[in-house]
């Protein structure tokens, strides 16, 4: 097992089973074959998820290595010495973190073809975990971006500014369409990949509802419910001055003349280049309108936290928040804030 980086461990490291269970699959199928189906299932997570995953290799062999588990012993990884390795952990750490640990160790053992021996022992030693785990696991809930904060960043911004224009659409978007700042702007220039990053030659459809309310529909080329197939951004316009279509064709218009292959919120530097925008700079720069005024600093999930908090407040249904959020399941429920103020007005209205 190499030092190298957390993303190459799944690539590099190897065990004793899985060099001997590759030699004998060698009689079933060539090397192309193999290597095909070893990069299809790791293509199956995302790359910084199998950062986070990466971690249970790492913490496995370690606690394996402290107890001197032969490696034939550590693959197939029994449910004996699973769970022992959880419960090593017990009060230390907390249930996310476990559960990364073990998708780790699952996607470790299906990549080598090994079979996963975790059952009812590991489920108890897991459920101990959660039980055990110091309050010091759990972070804190992130503070939503409000309208407050959105009306403060429209006020302070110059919207005549190339940059400015940018990080006002990209924010506004964000909030009114609850969407995950990764699908709207990039980490840095180099990571800028088209197919998965929304562009300035993507669809945007401009309508009217049947009750006359203004709309964008903004098509993502990736998200990561739908992945490849894309998902459609619903923007509708408002009057709380806090305004996603005028944002968004402020911005449009302030950078018009942007090629078509450069991000959606791409912006023009002094030098006449275009710039796509990153998430340190729209973070950097909300967060600088909003410490001059005296408000809370957010992260970058608060954008998508706080549209759901404001729909729901606003008393739109929750199903239609899900949809809004492009969520699949129930789980949009954990990003509910201010609850005491959203339940007693659903209440009152049933």
């Amino acid at each position: 097992r190499p030092h190298v980086k957390a993303a190459e461990r799944f690539h590099r490291w190897h065990s004793h089973f899985g060099v001997m269970r590759d030699m004998q699959n060698a009689s079933t199928l060539p090397a192309r074959a193999r290597r095909a189906r070893f990069d299809t299932i790791i293509q199956s997570v995302e790359p910084k998820t199998r950062e986070t995953y990466s971690a249970g290799l790492a913490r496995f062999h370690e606690f394996c290595d402290a107890q001197r588990v032969p490696e034939e012993k550590r693959m197939p990884a029994s449910d004996f010495l699973l769970s022992a390795f959880v419960a090593h952990h017990a009060g230390r750490v907390g249930k996310s973190c476990v559960d990364n640990w073990l998708a780790g160790l699952q996607l470790w053992h299906n990549l080598h073809d090994a079979p996963w021996l975790g059952n009812r022992a590991l489920t108890a030693a897991a459920k101990g975990v959660h039980k055990l785990a110091p309050a010091s696991s759990s972070r804190a809930r992130r503070a939503p971006v409000t309208v407050e904060h959105m009306r403060r960043l429209g006020e302070h911004l110059d919207l005549a500014d190339s940059f400015d224009a940018a990080v006002y659409a990209a924010a506004a978007v964000a909030f009114r369409g609850c969407c995950r700042l990764g699908e709207l702007v990039v980490l840095s220039a180099a990571t800028y990949d088209a197919t998965r990053h929304v562009g300035r030659g993507c669809v945007i459809e401009r309508g009217t509802s049947v009750s006359g309310v203004h709309f964008r529909r903004v098509r993502l080329p990736w998200s990561k419910t739908s992945g490849a197939a894309g998902a459609d951004v619903i923007l509708s316009a408002s009057r709380d001055g806090v305004c996603p279509v005028t944002a968004l064709d402020n911005h449009l218009a302030v950078n018009s003349g942007a090629p078509l292959d450069v991000p959606l919120f791409a912006w023009k530097d002094r030098h006449g280049s275009w710039c796509p925008l990153t998430r340190s700079w729209l973070l950097k720069r909300c967060s600088a309108v909003w410490s001059a005024c005296g408000m809370a600093t957010v992260h970058g999930h608060s954008f998508r936290i706080g549209g759901a908090t404001d729909l729901l407040l606003r008393g739109v249904q929750p199903a239609v928040v899900a949809v809004q959020g492009r969520w699949k399941s129930r789980a949009f429920l954990q990003y509910w804030r201010n609850v005491e103020s959203v339940i007693p007005d659903f209440i009152d209205r049933a």
